[in-house]
This record gives structure tokens, C-alpha cells and sequence, in this order.
């Protein structure tokens, strides 16, 4: 497996991020460079962690998660989706204190959005190749990707804010539905 194809596949595993990222670009008014780097180091992390996990950790640790990887994303951008909806009907605006970028959140996003990046990390395992690289292109990739997500949000959502937010939180509630349907039918 050669550069193009491991940059392949970091922008593949990148694009879940990206989708979300610009959900929370809907979340601010103007983001600055703290709303625009949180997104980018926590997807930018979990989908270099979980490769390397995933290398390491061999056939055994994907054999026993691969039958709830698709259960726990489910719930998790079901859970996310499903609040941002409720959200967007809410008359109250939200709070100067609240912060959308807070650490469960993102935790959870990054998470629920890498979990699939394990199963590649196994994959790496059967080629030649330098796994640190590997995950050094995916993690940037992602990084930068989820950067230009907040960005891409927040124009859109500036100008259709309460539209944005439905279809952000209805995306994220179908980008669950993908991945669970993904799994019991096709995977």
C-alpha cells in the first residue's frame, strides 16, 4: 500500500468528521480560532489513535468490538442528532456560558466518528507499511478537514440558522442510521 492510497483512505475516514465539523460550525456566530482548532485536535486525534490501536491490537480486539462498533456510533450520533433538532424549536437562546465545544461533546463526536478508523488500523496491519506515517497523513488529513468544516458551517448556518440546525442534527441521526445499516446488512 503506497502513499496515494493511505491519503485515500485518510480523506474516506476524514469525511464523518467533516460532516459533523460543520454541524458544530453551526453553533457559534463567528468562530474563531479556538471554535475552529477544537473540532480539528479531537477528530485529528481519535482518527489517528484508532488505526494505531487497531494495528497493535490485532484481530482479537476487532473480532470482540466489530459487533457493537456500529450499536455505539448508532447511539451516540442518534443521542447528539436528536438534541440538536430539539434544540433549534427551543424559543430560548442559548446561554453566553454554554459551550458547544465542550469537552463530553466533543469527546463523544470524536469517538462515535473513529470507531470505523479501528477496523482500517487492522487492515494497515497486512501491508508493508509505516503505520506512524499512516496515521500521521489521517490525523492531519482530518485535522485540516474538520478545520474547513467549522468554517463551511457557520457561513451556511449564519444565514439559516434554525434550518441548518435541523438538518445538521437530522444528518447526524442518519449519518447513525448509515452506519448501523451499514453493518447489519452489508458489513
Amino acid at each position: 500500500m503506497g502513499l496515494p492510497e493511505i491519503i485515500l483512505i485518510a480523506i474516506g475516514l476524514s469525511m464523518d468528521a467533516f460532516a459533523i465539523s460543520i454541524t458544530m460550525g453551526l453553533a457559534v456566530e463567528k468562530p474563531g480560532i479556538r471554535e475552529m482548532l477544537i473540532p480539528g485536535i479531537y477528530f485529528g486525534f481519535f482518527q489517528a489513535l484508532m488505526p494505531l490501536i487497531g494495528f497493535f491490537g490485532g484481530t482479537y480486539f476487532a473480532y470482540k468490538i466489530q459487533y457493537m462498533d456500529h450499536w455505539v456510533a448508532f447511539v451516540l450520533l442518534v443521542i447528539i442528532g436528536g438534541k440538536m433538532i430539539k434544540e433549534s424549536f427551543s424559543k430560548e437562546e442559548k446561554g453566553a456560558n454554554e459551550n458547544p465545544f465542550g469537552f463530553v461533546t466533543m469527546l463523544i463526536l470524536a469517538i462515535a466518528t473513529s470507531i470505523d478508523a479501528l477496523a482500517v488500523g487492522i487492515t494497515f496491519a497486512f501491508f508493508e507499511i509505516n503505520i506512524f506515517m499512516a496515521i500521521a497523513i489521517t490525523g492531519l488529513t482530518t485535522f485540516c478537514i474538520s478545520i474547513a468544516g467549522v468554517k463551511a458551517g457557520n457561513i451556511f448556518g449564519s444565514k439559516y440558522k434554525t434550518i441548518a440546525e435541523i438538518t445538521g442534527g437530522a444528518f447526524l441521526i442518519l449519518l447513525g442510521f448509515k452506519i448501523l445499516i451499514e453493518h447489519l446488512f452489508f458489513g
